[in-house]
């Protein structure tokens, strides 16, 4: 099959490195293949990129935008092979532009919580002390618009916590990650919450991810010897294990 025509289009929530290789034309293919995929995912797939391409001689084109760009653009049919997903798709899947029994699951990207540089940081390494501090501070930037995750999942987090009429009057939602920083490095939010991966930006400074036993884990790519991505270099905070 020709590079991206019929229905070669797959979606995955499992490991790059390995759901790629099914998917690869001869080694040295002229055309790379083309990956859609969440920003906060974008440490490991550039860490296990490298490594995919010199073993089939297939290189990628990896392209990282906001999750709710990312369905956007498997609603609109745009062109890609594969595609990087947050569950749950239903959407995705009634759209025809994927295919459902394509999927493999990957991990879960942790969430958690940035402040202004030079600000004092939060402490949010229990649940109780992360109560304390959301109940402490005035605003807080979530990335909730325009389909957005980690808004939705933040809402996950205050129910289970008990806590949403309380907070929701504080959240000020944007439409990605990046805009959240931007908020809290202007000063427009006393924090700011998104994945650990897209708290790069120089204005603010990731106080950690949120609490283990609430619902948003740690990277954890799957393969055949469990071995843990441990992602530290400039793509995002070291807090993958």
């Amino acid at each position: 099959m020709s590079h991206r025509t019929g229905s070669l289009r797959f979606t995955l929530s499992g490991v790059l490195c390995l759901c790629l290789a099914p998917l690869c034309p001869p080694a040295k293919a002229q055309n790379p293949l083309v990956v859609i995929a969440p920003r906060g995912i974008r440490g490991v797939v550039e860490e296990l990129l490298p490594a995919f391409e010199r073993s089939t001689g297939q290189k990628v084109r990896a392209e990282f935008t906001s999750g709710g760009d990312v369905t956007a653009r498997v609603l609109r049919g745009d062109p890609f092979d594969l595609v990087i997903l947050h569950l749950p798709y239903p959407r995705e899947i009634a759209s025809g532009n994927i295919q459902a029994d394509s999927a493999r699951k990957l991990a879960s990207a942790a969430l958690g919580i940035a402040v202004r540089k030079d600000a004092p940081l939060p402490d949010i390494q229990t649940v109780d002390a992360l109560r304390r501090t959301l109940l402490s501070v005035a605003s807080i930037a979530v990335p909730g618009a325009n389909g957005a995750t980690a808004g939705p999942i933040f809402d996950e987090v205050l129910k289970k916590l008990g806590m949403t009429g309380q907070i929701k009057p504080k959240i000020r939602l944007v439409a990605s990650g990046d805009a959240a920083m931007e908020m809290v490095a202007k000063g427009e939010a006393e924090i700011g919450l998104t994945y650990l991966s897209e708290m790069n930006q120089p204005g603010v400074t990731a106080a950690g991810p949120l609490p283990r036993d609430q619902p948003a884990r740690t990277l954890r790519p799957r393969s055949d010897a469990e071995r843990p991505v441990d992602v530290r270099a400039d793509a995002g905070p070291p807090w993958f294990s």
